[in-house]
Formats: C-alpha cells, structure tokens, sequence
C-alpha cells in the first residue's frame, strides 16, 4: 500500500518521542505531515493508536499491542537497507572483463575510472581483444561484444544499445576505382573484410523499403580489428564496412566518404554477455550500471 510504511514510522517516531513535533523534527518533515500519516493510518486500521492531550501523547492498549508488532519489523528492514548501502559502497572482489579493441581504447576508460572512484576494491582486470571469447572456457565474467542480435543460450547477455554501420570508402579510391551506384558493384572493387563479422564474406545490404541484397564477396584484404581495416581505407585500398565509431573522425576530415548511403547493413548490438552462474552478481550489476550510464551518451 502506497505510504504505509511512512504512515507506520511516523506513528512509531510520535510513540518514542511522546510527542508529535518532537517526531517530526526526527523524521525532518513537517508537524501536519506527521499529524496526517498517524491519522491515516488509525483510519486504515480501524483503531485509535494514540491519546493526544494537551501535555503529551500517550499509546492506547491497541497502540501497544501494535508498536510491540511493527517496531522490530521496521528496526530490521531499516537494517537490511543499511546492509544494502554499505555492501554497495564496499564492493569488493575480482572482476575479469573482455571487450573490443577498438570500443574499449575510445569508451571504456570513464566506467573503469568510475568504477575506480566509486569502488576502489574492486580488482578490474580488462582483456581487449576483437577474438571471439567464450567466457565460460575462458573464465570471464563478463564479456561485452559489438555482433548481431544475441543468439548464446549458453550464457546471460544484455543488449546495452544498437551500433550503426556504414560503408566507406576514401575519395581517392573512388576516384580510382569509380564510384558505387548498386550493391552489385560492390564485385568490382576491392573491399576490405572483417574476420570476425558473423556473415563471413557477405555482407548484408538493406534499403529502407525492405529489399535486401546479400554480397558474397571475396576480401582483397581481411583482418579482424576495425581500425586497420579504416586506416587501409583512408590510404585508399579498398571499400569497407565498419561501424560508424571507428570511421567518425575520418568522415569529418573528408578522409573517407560514405558510399551506398541507400543501403545498410542489419543492425548491430553493443551486448553485456555473462556466465549462467554469476560469481560476482552484485559487482556485475554496479559494473554495468555504470557502463550503461555511459553507452546511453557515446557517439556510436
């Protein structure tokens, strides 16, 4: 019920305190306030609680009856909320964490910073690496990946937020090569693959009304970091298709230009992935908390 429990710690205060603005300077609200839980809550039990006079407020034999009850009750539950505080702000244990290469070096420093600020016992330990990890084989605990929609029944995962793609390619290159009017296209130049994409060598290619058109294509070059593959693009080898990330800084300064902007490949998701059995199940949570504290603002 919506205000029992402010209803019951207002009579409680009043009962200790034998008066109602003693009470209220304890609870740090206003007398009518406090005055207005008590009455509320004689109302819902169908009992006067208190005697007010003049001098002082006393307990009737029912207030007795019902402060005996509900003292320890809420004594304790003010415990387990202290309890909760305290082990929230004395978090403590060993944390393994894997991520990608290229998210991690340009978003992961503020969450480890923070989670270094807010909790200083906690053992961070961050592996980047774009090789696919099996946190299970491999003890972690967490594991955050940059994929397609989640599939893992092996494992918990969370999706923290969606991460567009983008082709891309430098001017000079097309300039080269010739520019891209269809997907097709694609089979005439030099395209630059990603090892670890889940489509293997096609890549998917949508337009906003629903055709789709998959590109097998063989990679004149493949490698599984995101970086390379972009700085190979802005020395104009070949098209690739990265996330919009890795590529932002080089679109700006016109060192690489989108190409196909009809087209888009599926969706993408930045995903928090965990053991079935958690270890660290509170450390976990603080831990993602924080880190989604601050996906929710990247430039992704």
């Amino acid at each position: 019920m919506p205000g029992h429990l402010e209803r019951i710690q207002a009579f409680l205060a009043v009962a200790e305190a034998q008066s109602f603005s003693a009470a209220a300077r304890k609870l740090k609200a206003s007398a009518s306030a406090v005055t207005r839980n008590v009455a509320d809550l004689e109302a819902e039990l169908g009992t006067q609680l208190l005697v007010r006079t003049t001098r002082k407020v006393s307990l009737t034999q029912s207030g007795v009856a019902y402060f005996e009850k509900v003292a320890p009750l809420v004594a304790d539950l003010e415990a387990a909320d202290e309890t909760a505080r305290v082990a929230q702000t004395a978090l403590r244990g060993s944390l393994r964490l894997s991520c990608p290469l290229s998210f991690g070096t340009r978003f992961l420093a503020p969450t480890i910073a923070d989670m270094s600020d807010l909790h200083p016992e906690i053992e961070l330990r961050v592996t980047l690496t774009d090789r696919f990890i099996d946190i299970i084989k491999d003890d972690y605990d967490m594991a955050l990946r940059i994929s397609s929609a989640p599939t893992d029944k092996s494992s918990i995962w969370r999706k923290i937020r969606p991460v567009p793609r983008v082709l891309v390619a430098s001017p000079d290159y097309l300039s080269a090569a010739g520019s891209l009017e269809r997907p097709e296209d694609l089979n005439q130049h030099r395209c630059l693959g990603y090892s670890n994409l889940a489509e293997g060598e096609t890549w998917q290619l949508g337009r906003a009304d629903g055709v789709m058109k998959p590109m097998r294509l063989t990679p004149a070059f493949q490698c599984n970091n995101g970086d390379l593959i972009s700085d190979l693009a802005c020395r104009a080898q070949g098209i690739a298709l990265l996330p919009r990330f890795i590529v932002t800084d080089a679109l700006n300064t016109r060192q690489l230009v989108e190409v196909l902007p009809d087209w888009s490949a599926p969706e993408i998701w930045l995903t928090a992935y965990y053991p079935p059995y958690q270890k660290l199940r509170a450390v976990l949570d603080r831990f993602t908390s924080v880190f989604e504290s601050h996906a929710t603002k990247l430039p992704l």
